[in-house]
Order: C-alpha cells, then structure tokens, then sequence
C-alpha cells in the first residue's frame, strides 16, 4: 500500500512538472524591470532531413549566463530584413592551388540574392587589403578574386586580419559575416593558445560578426608541421563556432571542391532570425553567455556562445 502511494506521488509529480513545462513554453515571461535588449542573429538547421522548420518567438527559450531571460521579438531575416554584408577573406599565405576553386567561388557569389553586398579582401601580415569593397554587383565583386602571392608571402596571424577588419567595418542594420579561407595557423602561437584568437573572437562578437571558415592548406615549414596543421585547424573551428558560423574542413589538404560548403553556407544564411532577449546589465559592458531551446521537433538553434551586453545606465 505504501508503495504504491509512493508511485502516486511520483506520478503526479511529472504530470505537474509537464503541465508547468507546457505553460512555461507557451507563456513566456515580461521583460523584468532594468533589463536592456540585445539582439543577435540565430540560425535554424534541421536534425535531419532537408526541410528546415519554421520557428515562432513563442518556441524559443533564451538564458543569459545560465538564467532564463524573455525573448521579446524575433525577426525573420526575409524579405526586407535579408541585408546581408559578407566578406570573403583570403590568406595570402594558403598554397596557390586556393585558385582552382575561384569558380565554385565565383558561383556562390553569383547566386547571392540581391539583398547581400559582397566584398573580397586579403589578409597579409595581420591586416587586411580590400580588393574590393561592399558592393551588390556579385560579378564585379567576384572580379576582385586573384591569386595568392605564394612563396611564404603574407605570413602572419590571420586572427590579427579579421581583428582589423572588425574594427574598420561601419555600423548598419544588416548581418554582418565572413567567409574566411585560411590554413588558421597562427606563425606566432607557440602552445595551445593562439595570442590573437580571443580578442579577433570578441571583436566579432562585439561587432556581430558570423564566422564561416574553409580550411586550405598553407605553404612553407609550418604548413608540413603535423600539429601546427591541427592547432590551425582547431583555431578555425573554435573561431566559427563562438561567432555562430562554422568552420569546413577536409582532411589536412585543401578540399578537391569547396561547393559542398559553400552550398551549406548558403542555405544557413537563408534561415536566420534575429533575437532579442532582455539582458540584466552590469555596472560596465560585459560578454554574458547566451544559449537558446527550442521544442519545434528536429530544429536546432545555432548562435554565438556570448552577446555583447552594454552597461546599466
């Protein structure tokens, strides 16, 4: 008798924790006093199968350094809400057969919608040289794509060039991205740490930057250093995952076709929102780590792992 009041309880007890859940999801909660928005871009992927879910504010769930915060809007970037400024951003120290991809290169930008301007640069020696700035003349932008210099040219840190691209990029309203093509090694980075690493991943962060990496193999001593192409690599994955991009990569050697990627780039741009959450400000601006949930069956929320939160006023 006893034990099974015991199974009662514990019975009642889920069906009370899932009737809450249910209402917790369905009813989400005001914005509490002195909290401010803060918004960043989200992307949508399905868990399997090829048709991405449509998701609603009210399937969304946010938590800020591991607290519940209420979503207060979400925004299909559609339609007039599709600008989109994308950079390709070539290593100058990637072996020349980087080239032979051009055209699948040329392809992805040609099939960019309107919506998206498009610029090429060059990093060398931790800056970078625009070859051709923003524009919404995919053709002309794809003009711009040549030939690295080869031979050891432009070693240098490419976590410094995306640093100062961030750093040169005005303010607008659109997303913000990079399509980074890089061997990610860093000649400065002597142990597990690179030194630029963190603060090219907080500028973009600070910037609403999304990182999106295709690995290609380097040229000289430190592209034939077995865990210097490992560090490299690891570099380029950690760099996109904190930014909310994602970083490709083949095996140690340029992949024979950067299409697949470019492919699945392609589609996560075409399924993004921006959120905004009511974050609770510090006494100075300050990173909070931010994670999202959704119940929409197979759907997955990807974003930058830390949101740039202002300082109370």
């Amino acid at each position: 008798m006893k034990a099974r009041s015991v199974r009662w309880i514990v019975f009642c007890g889920l069906l009370f924790g899932l009737g809450f859940g249910v209402v917790s999801w369905a009813s989400p909660q005001a914005p509490a006093a002195g909290t401010v928005p803060v918004s960043t871009v989200v992307s949508v992927e399905t868990k399997y199968g090829k048709e991405v879910p449509e998701i609603q504010r009210q399937d969304v769930r946010a938590f800020l350094s591991g607290k519940r915060v209420s979503v207060t809007d979400w925004v299909p970037l559609r339609g007039d809400k599709a600008g989109l400024e994308l950079y390709i951003l070539i290593d100058e120290s990637v072996d020349q057969d980087v080239a032979l991809q051009f055209d699948d290169l040329r392809h992805f930008m040609n099939a960019q919608p309107p919506t998206t301007s498009l610029g090429v640069g060059y990093m060398r020696n931790g800056t970078v040289e625009i070859a051709q700035n923003l524009t919404t003349d995919h053709a002309l932008a794809g003009k711009a794509l040549r030939l690295t210099p080869g031979a050891g040219m432009g070693m240098g840190s490419p976590y410094l060039s995306l640093s100062d691209l961030a750093k040169r990029w005005p303010e607008s309203p659109n997303r913000h991205a990079v399509l980074m093509i890089s061997s990610g090694i860093d000649p400065w980075q002597s142990g597990f740490n690179p030194p630029y690493l963190d603060a090219a991943v907080e500028r973009a962060q600070r910037a609403g930057i999304q990182v999106y990496a295709i690995y290609a193999s380097g040229i000289g001593h430190y592209a034939h250093s077995m865990y210097r192409v490992n560090w490299g690599q690891n570099n380029l994955a950690q760099l996109a995952e904190e930014t909310g991009g994602e970083a490709h990569v083949q095996g140690l050697q340029t992949a024979v076709s950067f299409s697949p990627y470019l492919d699945q780039i392609a589609d996560r741009l075409t399924h993004q929102y921006r959120v905004t959450v009511a974050a609770n400000p510090g006494k100075s601006a300050n990173y909070q780590a931010i994670r999202l949930q959704t119940e929409v069956p197979g759907a997955e929320l990807i974003t930058e792992d830390r949101i740039y939160v202002p300082a109370a006023k």
